[in-house]
């Protein structure tokens, strides 16, 4: 194969993996790294930080993919020319139900397209939905753990600040969305487009009730239940790739 250095994420064919972890916030990759063994940092351009190491040994990239779709769709091309065949986005969310809470985890079984870069790719007719095998073991391995999570859909949007975000989420609330991020739905559809198996696992830091602001510079505690939910993110996906490697070593 011949190698050719992608543009943003400044990575090679060399230094791929068939797995990835995709966080938004590049301060997380050090978390994921954590749970590594032998972690190497990679290259770090604009929002893009990536370190590569083993869990039970099997190679993965951990790839921050900054905020929104249109900077996610970019890391998730990048990636796929290298060669990674999965990609899981380790994320945050706000909610969208009375019953989440801070730490809870969200794992999206679809998501409404209520942002702006899936629709470069595609009509809306699209869905944007996980992969069906990779989102089992998601699932098993959240359950395997004994982690607080929900399935449902959520919904993707590309700003905090519009004139009308609180009658815009009672809207999908009440329509049985369960929380709100800004990368999944640009995951997904590429995803779907390019053969890549995707999953969205979302740690919730925003209550319904609860104020963005405050939800937000809580993220940052190490104390605090969102921490907690940050943690129990990257484990459910490292367990979800080892699981579902393994299910082909047998």
């Amino acid at each position: 194969m011949i190698n050719t250095l992608q543009p943003h994420i400044r990575l090679g064919n060399e230094q791929a993996a068939e797995y990835a972890l995709l966080p938004g916030d590049p301060g997380r990759v050090a978390e994921v790294a954590k749970y590594l063994e032998n972690p190497e940092e990679l290259a770090y351009n604009r929002e893009y930080k990536t370190v590569r190491g083993l869990y039970k040994g099997i190679p993965i990239l951990v790839t921050s993919t900054g905020i929104g779709g249109a900077s996610a769709g970019i890391a998730i091309e990048e990636l796929k020319n290298i060669g990674v065949k999965a990609m899981i986005r380790i994320g945050s969310c706000g909610a969208l139900k009375q019953n989440l809470r801070i730490g809870d985890l969200v794992i999206a079984s679809g998501a409404v397209r209520n942002d702006g870069a899936p629709d470069a790719y595609i009509d809306k007719s699209y869905p944007a939905v996980p992969d069906t095998e990779l989102l089992f073991h998601a699932l098993t391995a959240a359950k395997s753990k004994g982690i607080n999570f929900h399935t449902g859909i959520v919904r993707c949007h590309d700003s905090f600040y519009t004139d009308r975000e609180q009658e815009i989420d009672n809207f999908w609330s009440e329509k049985g969305v369960f929380a709100s991020d800004m990368e999944t739905a640009a995951l997904f559809v590429i995803g779907g487009l390019r053969g890549v198996k995707t999953v969205s696992i979302l740690n919730v830091v925003v209550e319904k009730e609860g104020d963005l602001e405050e939800g937000i510079n809580d993220y940052v505690d190490a104390e605090s239940a969102s921490k907690r939910g940050e943690e129990a993110e990257i484990l459910t996906a490292l367990e979800a790739i080892s699981s579902y490697h393994s299910s082909f070593q047998k």
